[in-house]
């Protein structure tokens, strides 16, 4: 198995300048596609913890949805948002991507419960679709401008 193919690997490259070819304060360049997932998904977490709080104080007293306790949904956004952080914690590796395209599936998925999540989940979704893509191009601009010789496409 190549090392450029193994799932594990960071997203940025590991190497770091020689001592004689950057200042001693600069700082390594980070991927534009990281970022915008970060802020991505900081933002969804605020969003699903105020919908998991909504979610909760629309439970009637015999119980949220599908006769749940309504606590289920406290615990079930408490899941969502630990997943939201770690996965901002884990964007150094390429999997991580693709976990935050899952928790996209399952916020959308939770318009069963609440459809006002549809809306969110939507949003959320194709907020992320177009920092995916859009961060992703700028990375390979950068790494071309970066290259001297070689013409960006």
């Amino acid at each position: 198995m190549s090392a450029a193919s193994d799932p594990s690997d960071p997203v940025e490259p590991a190497t770091e300048p020689a001592a004689s070819d950057a200042p001693a304060g600069a700082a390594r360049p980070t991927s534009v596609r990281r970022s915008l997932a970060s802020i991505v998904l900081a933002f969804e977490t605020v969003v699903v913890f105020l919908a998991a709080l909504v979610i909760w104080g629309l439970a009637d007293a015999a119980g949220g949805a599908w006769g749940l306790p309504s606590w289920v949904a406290l615990a079930a956004g408490g899941v969502i948002i630990l997943l939201l952080v770690a996965t901002i914690g884990l964007l150094r590796f390429r999997w991580a991507f693709w976990l935050g395209w899952a928790i996209q599936v399952v916020v959308i998925v939770a318009g069963i419960i609440n459809p006002a999540m549809y809306v969110v989940g939507a949003l959320f979704g194709g907020l992320w679709a177009y920092c995916m893509v859009v961060g992703a191009r700028i990375d390979r601009d950068r790494a071309a401008a970066a290259e001297p010789g070689k013409e960006p496409q």
